[in-house]
């Protein structure tokens, strides 16, 4: 170090503090040699400012004696701006193009002020550029001084470190948002494709929806036979109608009358396909064939077949399939009306009080409408029998309890059981307490809705069923064909005992059936009369009604021209005179 204070020394090269950078670090830069000073310089005048290309203030020195100009701003004065190389500051503003205005209080320049400048007479070589040593952070007041008056080592002895550097690899932000970019493009246009599939297959969807429901539609019409052009009777092939399809459970139910004897049938009817309830009122004198072939009323096939074999009758002649009997007492039906807490109905008839001997008492049930009835009241209407009436007009009353007692009936199946089971009746081994419970359970919410009807089977005098009957009763409410027995097929013999003896009755049924006759009861007589008569009505019947005398054992002389039941051709009344075959 000859004449200016160098910081460090390498062989002939010699480095100086020239100042520091944006970050307080000092900046070293090699001194040239003094034959290499550039002709440029000039004297700095006193008074004049020196620029620092670095930004940094230079205090007011006087610079190096015959250099006024300092080419690698050591920190002499210099009469005009100088050149910075670096583009760092502005020579008339002193300016610094990133951003840092230069400040007159920054730090003086320690290494100008205390070594003067190197002399001119050095060997000329390349100029290296200035070292900026790496630092972990910006340096204290103590680093700058030690840095300002410490030596450097030569460039080819330093040693130097990872920690000086630093390799920052900036990811290719570019590339990841051109593939976000596509992907959300691509999902875009998924979506929209997802959609617009979506959106046909609602579409198509409804459309087969709908045309399901028009073909339903149409063919409930043309099932039911309300498309214009059809009807019910043509719906479907072999005669057959479309309410024989539907869903049906049908109970046939006895009313026996315990006290006057007698007994009163209905149908009840559960028609499951079209949510309908019926109650129909089957007359007494309805012609069934017995398992012989003979034929024979209603009345009488309950009298003397029973539950089974009435049944069985019923569903031949109405063409039904009834699933079990019903055998109700009046004093059960007394208790039923009372389990249910009574009924209301509307009567058309005052009815007297059967208990009551006296005359011109107050009726036990007054006509009107909305007529509340007890179990006896029920009873005594449902059983009523005006004089001169038919058996048509008790039917219907009968009728009348029965739809009241299910309108106040529970709905419920397991309560309706209950019910039945309350009563303590037997019943047909075919039908279970729980079976008729469910079924009158169904009735009841049909009853009660208001989707619940009575109806009368029309009945002709011999007995059969008339073409009314078949189209209106037993085609729409049963779904059933009537099969009446032939009335050709034998001659039908009606017989009333008279003799006094109730056994009777039932020989000369034996008897007729064994001569080829159809046997039809007519009861017994009140008074025995005694003789025998031989009845017809119709003269092509006088020769049959000769052939029945001959086969019971009677004189010809008992057949005469005189009224006959209306579902026989020959009537015969067995007074005392008949003597049964043994």
């Amino acid at each position: 170090m000859n004449d200016r204070y160098d910081s460090g020394y390498d062989g002939d090269q010699q480095y100086e503090l020239v100042g520091y950078d944006d970050y307080g670090r000092p900046v070293y830069q090699p001194v040239p040699p003094p034959q290499q000073q550039p002709y440029q310089q000039q004297h700095v005048q006193p008074g004049q400012q020196s620029y620092d290309p670095y930004g940094q203030q230079a205090p007011q020195q006087q610079g190096y004696e015959g250099y006024g100009y300092d080419p690698y701003a050591t920190g002499q004065q210099q009469a005009a701006p100088s050149y910075d190389p670096y583009g760092t500051a502005n020579p008339a503003t002193g300016y610094d193009p990133y951003g840092q205005p230069a400040s007159s209080g920054q730090q003086p320049r320690v290494a100008e002020q205390q070594a003067p400048a190197a002399p001119a007479a050095r060997t000329a070589q390349a100029e290296p550029a200035a070292f900026v040593p790496q630092q972990g952070g910006p340096p204290t007041a103590g680093d700058v001084s030690q840095a300002a008056v410490a030596p450097q080592e030569p460039a080819g002895e330093r040693d130097y470190s990872t920690q000086q550097f630093a390799f920052v690899e900036q990811p290719d932000g570019d590339s990841e948002d051109v593939i976000d970019w596509l992907n959300f493009t691509e999902n875009r246009t998924e979506r929209r494709e997802e959609a617009k599939r979506r959106a046909r297959g609602r579409a198509v969807a409804l459309v087969v929806v709908l045309a399901l429901v028009a073909v339903g539609g149409v063919g409930y019409l043309w099932y039911a036979g309300k498309l214009p052009g059809t009807s019910s009777s043509d719906t479907k092939a072999g005669g057959a109608t479309s309410t024989a399809a539907q869903k049906r459970d049908v109970v046939v139910v006895h009313l026996h009358n315990t006290k006057k004897g007698g007994t009163s049938t209905v149908l009840l009817v559960d028609n499951a396909t079209t949510k309908q309830g019926a109650t129909v009122l089957l007359p007494n004198s309805l012609a069934l064939t017995d398992d012989d072939g003979s034929t024979t009323t209603l009345a009488k096939s309950v009298d003397d077949d029973g539950s089974s074999g009435t049944r069985d009758a019923l569903d031949t002649v109405l063409g039904t399939d009834i699933e079990g009997t019903w055998r109700l007492d009046t004093p059960y039906l007394q208790n039923l009306v009372e389990l249910v807490g009574n009924i209301d109905i509307d009567t058309n008839a005052d009815v007297p009080d059967p208990d009551s001997a006296k005359k011109g008492t107050a009726p036990l049930v007054k006509k009107g409408e909305d007529q509340t009835l007890s179990g006896k009241m029920a009873v005594a209407y449902a059983t009523y029998l005006a004089s001169g009436e038919t058996q048509d007009a008790q039917l219907e009353r009968f009728g009348a309890v029965m739809q009241g007692v299910l309108r106040k009936l529970s709905s419920d199946a397991q309560a309706a059981t209950v019910t039945v089971q309350t009563l303590a009746q037997i019943l047909d081994p075919s039908l279970t307490d729980k079976d008729l419970g469910g079924f009158l359970a169904k009735l009841a919410d049909l009853a009660k809705g208001g989707d619940y009807k009575t109806s009368l089977l029309p009945v002709q005098g011999d007995g059969t069923l008339s073409a009314q009957a078949s189209s209106s009763v037993v085609k729409t409410v049963l779904g059933g064909t009537a099969k009446s027995p032939d009335k050709d097929a034998a001659v039908r013999v009606s017989v009333q005992n008279a003799t006094g003896d109730k056994t009777d009755t039932e020989k000369a049924r034996v008897v007729l059936l064994n001569g080829g006759f159809t046997f039809l009861e007519a009861g017994t007589a009140g008074t025995p009369a005694a003789t025998s008569q031989v009845l017809y009505a119709d003269a092509a019947d006088k020769e049959n009604a000769t052939e029945a005398a001959k086969t019971l054992g009677l004189p010809t002389s008992a057949v005469k021209k005189g009224t006959v039941t209306s579902n026989a051709n020959v009537s015969v009344i067995l007074g005392q005179d008949y003597e049964p075959a043994s």
